[in-house]
C-alpha cells in the first residue's frame, strides 16, 4: 500500500505542475528566446533599414519632367516608395520565420521546449504569436518610417502626396503581407525541421514557382495557369500593398484577379493549411 502511494505522488505532482503552466508564461519564454538570438536582432535591423533605404532612393530619383504630380497619382507614388522595400523584406521575414523553429530542431532544444510545455500546440502557438507580433510591429515601423522619410523628398521632386486613409491601407497591408509570409515560413519549418529546407521551399514557392508558371503559360497559352499564378503566395499578397479606390478583383478574360481582401484571404489560406499540417505532424512525430 505504501509503495503504491510513493509511486503515485510524483506523478500527481507532475500533472499538477503541468496544469499550472500558463500560456502567458509560455509567450514570455518564447519572447526571451527570440530576442536573445543575435541572428534575429540583425535580421530585424535589416527589415527596418533596407526598405527605408530603397524608398529614399526611389523618391530621390523620381523625375516627372518638371511637372507637379498631385491627387491619386501622387498618393500612388508615395505608396510605391513606401512599400517597394517589401520585395526585399519578404526574403528577410521568410528567413526569420524559418529560423524561429528550425534552430531549435537543429540543436535539439525543441525537446526541452516540449518537455516544459507538454501540450506541443501551445508551445508552437506561442512561437507563432511572438513571431507574428514581432514581424508586424517591426515591418510597420519600417513602412511608416519610409513613408514619413520619403514624403518631403517626393514633395521636393514635385510629387505632392499626403498620408490619408487611401495611403494608410496599403501601408498596413504591407505589414500584414510580411507577417503572413513569416508565419508561412514558420509552418514550413515545423514540417521540414530543416533551416535550409524550409527557406529553400518558401523562397522557391514565392520566387521560382511564379516564373515557372509564367513560362509554361507562355508556351501553352492556358488561361487557368494565369489564375494559378495569381493564387501563389507572392502574387496573392501583392494586392495588399497596391493603392487604389476601385475593386478590380474578379474574372477578367478567364483569369481570376485578386483584390486586397481576396488576396488576404488566399494568403491566409496558405498559412492556415501549412499551420494545420505542421500541428498534426508535430503531434505525431518524435521531437
Amino acid at each position: 500500500m505504501s509503495a503504491t502511494m510513493t509511486t503515485d505522488r510524483p506523478r500527481t505532482l507532475h500533472q499538477h505542475d503541468a496544469a499550472r503552466i500558463r500560456f502567458s508564461g509560455v509567450l514570455h519564454s518564447e519572447w526571451i528566446k527570440l530576442r536573445s538570438l543575435r541572428s534575429t536582432i540583425w535580421s530585424l535591423l535589416v527589415l527596418v533599414l533596407v526598405p527605408i533605404g530603397i524608398g529614399v532612393l526611389l523618391a530621390s530619383l523620381a523625375d516627372d519632367g518638371g511637372r507637379t504630380v498631385t491627387g491619386d497619382a501622387a498618393r500612388n507614388a508615395l505608396v510605391q516608395y513606401s512599400t517597394s522595400g517589401a520585395t526585399i523584406a519578404v526574403l528577410v521575414v521568410a528567413v526569420i520565420g524559418a529560423l524561429v523553429v528550425t534552430g531549435e530542431y537543429g540543436t535539439g532544444m525543441i525537446r526541452s521546449t516540449f518537455s516544459a510545455v507538454p501540450r506541443r500546440w501551445e508551445a508552437l502557438a506561442a512561437k507563432g504569436i511572438v513571431l507574428a507580433a514581432t514581424v508586424f510591429v517591426t515591418s510597420a515601423v519600417s513602412v511608416w518610417a519610409t513613408a514619413f522619410t520619403t514624403l518631403p523628398i517626393a514633395d521636393a521632386n514635385g510629387v505632392e502626396a499626403s498620408l490619408d486613409a487611401s495611403v494608410a491601407m496599403p501601408l498596413l497591408g504591407a505589414s500584414v503581407y510580411l507577417t503572413l509570409i513569416a508565419l508561412l515560413a514558420f509552418a514550413v519549418g515545423i514540417v521540414l525541421r530543416s533551416t535550409a529546407g524550409a527557406i529553400a521551399t518558401v523562397l522557391g514557392l514565392m520566387l521560382v514557382a511564379p516564373v515557372v508558371v509564367q513560362l509554361v503559360q507562355g508556351f501553352t497559352h492556358a488561361t487557368w495557369l494565369g489564375t494559378l499564378n495569381n493564387l501563389l503566395p507572392q502574387n496573392a499578397g501583392q494586392p495588399l500593398m497596391q493603392f487604389g479606390t476601385e475593386d478590380t478583383s474578379g474574372w477578367h478574360d478567364g483569369v481570376l484577379a485578386l483584390g486586397g481582401w481576396s488576396g488576404f484571404a488566399v494568403l491566409a489560406a496558405w498559412v492556415v493549411a501549412a499551420s494545420a499540417t505542421a500541428l498534426v505532424l508535430a503531434q505525431k512525430r518524435d521531437a
